[in-house]
């Protein structure tokens, strides 16, 4: 079991994100985002569309620089990375879980599970054992050899969130994990994502759904691009 304690995982000051419109105009995104991370926090970030929750997870997620400020990965100043540096990061640190999936269809869920070892280097004995490891943990081991494309929409994101934990990252990063599940396959899995919480693991989802990030230990709120609350939710 990882132990969870109050050490700082991610920290951003005064992060800007601004996009270019035209030769002398720009949006802003995001405008003066501070935030700190521990450790074994489940935080879910919510927010209307356009709020700039998602310009947000890109930046948390080492997918996108700053436009402006500080961005610190387990004490590390990363604002200024370069892409092959941030690639590094998102390898080796973080695991995704997207609305969409990601998933190779014509490939086994094996397969797809085992996918970042192949670019980690990883041996295949422990590659198997790993593989095998992460899909119990979701509760679907005996669909490993299924192609992706022939378990259903709920299955197919638990093989997602194996994938996420097969590099034993820092943190999870969910990016709306239940958009497109029905409400019973998005029990299940928000509840995998608490359990894996209580495991250790830091969990941050992303999620327009308040009763979704209800289950989250705490709830930040963006709202044209700055943080307008971040509360715990009661136990």
């Amino acid at each position: 079991m990882i132990k969870k304690n109050d050490t700082l995982l991610i920290s951003l000051r005064g992060i800007f994100k601004k996009y270019p419109m035209g030769k002398n105009d720009f949006y802003e995104a995001l405008h003066g985002i501070d935030l700190d991370i521990n450790e074994g926090e489940f935080v879910a970030i919510t927010g209307p569309s356009g709020s700039g929750k998602s310009t947000l997870m890109h930046i948390l997620g080492a997918l996108d620089n700053p436009t402006e400020g500080s961005q610190f990965f387990k004490g590390k100043n990363i604002s200024s990375y370069s892409e092959d540096e941030l690639a590094d990061i998102r390898n080796k640190e973080i695991g995704f879980v997207f609305q969409f999936f990601n998933l190779l269809p014509k490939m086994t869920v094996f397969k797809n599970v085992e996918r970042p070892m192949l670019y980690g280097g990883i041996p295949p004995s422990e590659r198997n054992q790993r593989v095998m490891k992460a899909l119990s943990s979701v509760g679907i081991a005996d669909k490993a050899d299924n192609l992706s494309n022939h378990i259903s929409g709920g299955q197919i994101q638990r093989v997602a969130i194996a994938r996420a934990l097969i590099m034993n990252p820092s943190v999870i990063l969910a990016d709306e994990p239940t958009g497109n599940l029905d409400s019973k396959a998005s029990l299940e899995i928000i509840n995998i994502l608490s359990d894996l919480n209580k495991q250790g693991h830091t969990i941050i989802i992303i999620t327009h759904e308040e009763e979704i990030a209800n289950f989250a230990k705490r709830k930040i709120k963006i709202i044209d691009g700055k943080i307008v609350s971040d509360v715990k939710n009661k136990p």
